[in-house]
């Protein structure tokens, strides 16, 4: 077993060589958000990961063995909720608005120029359609802010409200509409009354 108590931000310092050549370890948020934990690397080997406290680690990051050996770490994909204005309606002023209230729910939430992305919740994904946005579920890497939170981003103890549906439960919710009556390629207003106000 490998023993890590390092990890070198995004490869910093290493020729582009060294990171081509080192093992992977693929990961998803609720592992790489914990500072001690164990993996099995793409060489199969197996790694016990000890980092300081409330370091995250991030996709792109090398996390360095007590032997020199170096793992890159892949951010896997994961279940989550991608959130979008409506390409009909909407406004890129929609989205900020969409991440001002994930925000106060202390959400740990991915920040892209054209869409944010949360772990599935219902209860937000109701919210958020009700605000006219765009949420569809997706199998796709997470890598939320890290903000006051230095990078350790918990969920847990917070307002929100986290359920375990299973993925055909979940699905049932995410339809890629805000909830209206419509076809799913749109973000759910009644275009029979017109543009959203």
């Amino acid at each position: 077993m490998l023993t890590i108590h390092k990890l070198l931000p995004q490869g910093q310092g290493l020729a582009k060589v060294l990171l081509q050549r080192a093992a992977t370890v693929e990961l998803d948020w609720d592992v790489r958000q914990k500072s001690r934990f164990a993996a099995t690397d793409s060489q199969g080997r197996e790694l016990a990961i000890f980092l300081p406290r409330g370091q995250a680690v991030r996709g792109g990051d090398v996390l360095v063995a007590e032997d020199g050996s170096l793992i890159r770490a892949i951010a896997a994909p994961q279940r989550v909720l991608k959130i979008t204005a409506c390409a009909t309606h909407g406004t890129a002023f929609d989205l900020v608005r969409a991440a001002y209230h994930l925000g106060n729910r202390h959400v740990p939430i991915e920040l892209q120029p054209d869409h944010l992305k949360i772990e599935p919740d219902h209860v937000l994904a109701d919210m958020l359609r009700s605000m006219h946005m765009t949420v569809v579920e997706a199998d796709l890497p997470f890598e939320p802010e890290g903000g006051a939170y230095g990078g350790h981003v918990t969920n847990d103890g917070h307002s929100h409200h986290h359920h375990g549906h299973s993925h055909a439960q979940a699905h049932a919710h995410d339809h890629g509409s805000c909830g209206h009556n419509h076809d799913h390629a749109h973000c759910g207003h009644d275009h029979h009354k017109g543009c959203c106000g």
